[in-house]
């Protein structure tokens, strides 16, 4: 007991990174496959489970709950303990929030493909596997702030905040969107009916954007950012202000996803106005990445996992600048409905959360198993190169599609009959979508490289837990 109490639990984390690279795999496998289905529809196969249909929520979960929930929970449990200077609170109960985590996500992998859902966005699982989810999202609020509470640390360095102001946050937004009256053990009705259901499924699914894909992914950002690069944040004042702002704002962008729908014209505006305001807090945070780089970056030239951090932070940059773009009606009434939503959604998941996700984890494994750094720089520098060009060709042939389709569909003859048909904005979309696998299968190839490489830390290391040092020193870095 006296040799855990002077240990951080490296366990719990040690899984949690391992799983991320495990999801990541399979859930852009999933990706690669249905994009190859948009682009020949034969690989439908005839089998309802294996249908585009059934297979897409599969893959949004994968990726965002699965992978990028993994790389949050191994991230925020690594941050916590080493930031407050204690072991993990709760002793076991970390466990059980791993294990019931996998669970979720083995329920949601075999509860989709069977066509079982509640057909909203982000929030497809049925009621079962959502009580779960609740229980092991309470034990995991238990944990972290337990662990900061016992902290040895006055101060709670800012990526707490951002941590925990994620985890409240995906706690409320579950709990009010999944209320559903049970019709079955797998099938339920929302709580909520018409515009009402919309507008409470938007509040919820473009804050899971804000909170879960943001706010997490930024208090990853702004511990292993400083740490990588050696050097302290910019302005920690700026941090602060970029927290407040950041959780203020993006509560209230979530209507501009019902722009031209039912919903109240004013709640339509009210989304827009708070998205376009929502671009100075995420500026302030990137700019604080950034220039956390101050005369260190020459350290780029030969530190890849600097490289992944560094054009994360690129990519949240032009994330943030491209979503609120899309919020104003007008733009909006040529983007909304076409791939050009698709590609914005890619240059987030992948550019953002994807590169400072892998940045994060090619930092924190080989520390959690004694060891310096990776088995192979190389191969991390080779995983970058890879990455980043299958993005690029991702979200450049989404926007092309989508802006061409949004141009088509709108296209009028002088007697008022549209120029062209459905299917031949679809098939004018076709070698876009065929160059979208080709950067799907590129950005998974990175992700398997990275595997390989995860397997010969760990063959080459030893995993133990780091002694809790003494507080001798400055707990900010």
């Amino acid at each position: 007991m006296s040799a855990q109490a002077t240990t951080y639990n490296y366990r719990v984390v040690r899984m949690f990174a391992i799983m991320s690279v495990v999801w990541g795999i399979v859930g852009m496998l999933v990706g690669v496959f249905i994009a190859s289905q948009l682009a020949f529809p034969e690989l439908n196969f005839g089998v309802p489970w294996l249908s585009f249909g059934r297979l897409r929520p599969l893959h949004t979960n994968a990726v965002i709950f699965a992978f990028g929930g993994c790389a949050l929970m191994a991230t925020s449990f690594h941050v916590v303990q080493r930031t407050s200077n204690v072991r993990l609170f709760g002793g076991r109960l970390a466990d059980f929030v791993f294990w019931g985590y996998q669970l979720v996500i083995v329920l949601a992998a075999i509860t989709l493909p069977m066509g079982f859902t509640q057909g909203k966005e982000y929030a497809e699982l049925e009621w079962p596997i959502d009580l779960l989810l609740t229980v092991v999202w309470v034990a995991y609020a238990v944990v972290f702030f337990g662990t900061l509470a016992i902290r040895k640390v006055s101060h709670i360095y800012v990526a707490n905040w951002f941590f925990g102001g994620f985890i409240l946050t995906v706690a409320l937004l579950h709990l009010v969107n999944s209320a559903a009256i049970p019709a079955g053990m797998w099938k339920s009705y929302s709580a909520y009916a018409g515009a009402a259901d919309a507008m409470v499924q938007w509040w919820y699914g473009h804050n899971a954007v804000g909170f879960f894909l943001t706010a997490g992914f930024l208090g990853m950002m702004y511990y292993y950012v400083p740490k990588q690069a050696g050097r302290p944040v910019y302005s920690y004042r700026l941090s602060v202000v970029h927290f407040w702002a950041l959780i203020f704002t993006y509560m209230w962008a979530g209507p501009h996803h019902l722009h031209y729908t039912a919903l109240p014209d004013w709640t339509q505006s009210l989304g827009m106005v708070f998205s376009l305001i929502l671009l100075a807090p995420s500026w302030g945070g990137m700019i604080n990445g950034m220039m956390t780089l101050s005369g260190a970056w020459d350290k780029l030239r030969d530190d890849p996992i600097l490289k992944f951090l560094v054009v994360s932070l690129s990519f949240y940059g032009m994330s943030t600048f491209e979503g609120p773009m899309m919020a104003i009606k007008t733009v909006n009434a040529l983007s909304h409905y076409t791939d050009w939503t698709v590609g914005h959604v890619h240059s987030g998941a992948l550019g953002w959360v994807g590169f400072i996700s892998i940045g994060s984890l090619y930092y924190l494994i080989p520390r959690t198993f004694n060891r310096e750094t990776m088995y192979s720089t190389r191969l991390i520098n080779l995983h970058f190169w890879i990455a980043t060009i299958g993005v690029v060709l991702y979200i450049t042939s989404m926007w092309i599609s989508g802006v061409m389709q949004g141009m088509m569909w709108r296209a009028i003859n002088p007697d008022g009959t549209l120029v062209y048909t459905h299917i031949q904005s679809i098939a004018a979309s076709k070698p876009l979508y065929i160059i979208r696998v080709l950067g799907g299968v590129m950005y998974l190839g990175g992700m398997i490289i990275m595997a390989y490489n995860v397997v010969r830390t760990i063959m080459a290391g030893k995993a133990v837990d780091a002694p809790i040092p003494e507080l001798s020193y400055d707990a900010h870095h």
